[in-house]
């Protein structure tokens, strides 16, 4: 019986699923950004890759 009560009292578990959660919230945060941002990164880049190649040429 007091296996059972110190692993209902144990808690170090939650701790792990707690970080797991705000580790996963973090990622889908980066990844809204990003789907966001991508048509204007998109423009940028096409941008300096053309004004590279034309200062290359």
């Amino acid at each position: 019986m007091t296996l059972m009560q110190r692993f209902i009292k144990d808690e170090s578990g939650a701790t792990a699923i707690e970080y797991g959660l705000i580790a996963g919230l973090v990622a889908v945060a980066i990844i809204a950004a990003l789907t966001a941002l991508g048509g204007s990164l998109d423009t940028l880049f096409s941008y300096a890759a053309t004004n590279v190649s034309s200062a290359a040429s």
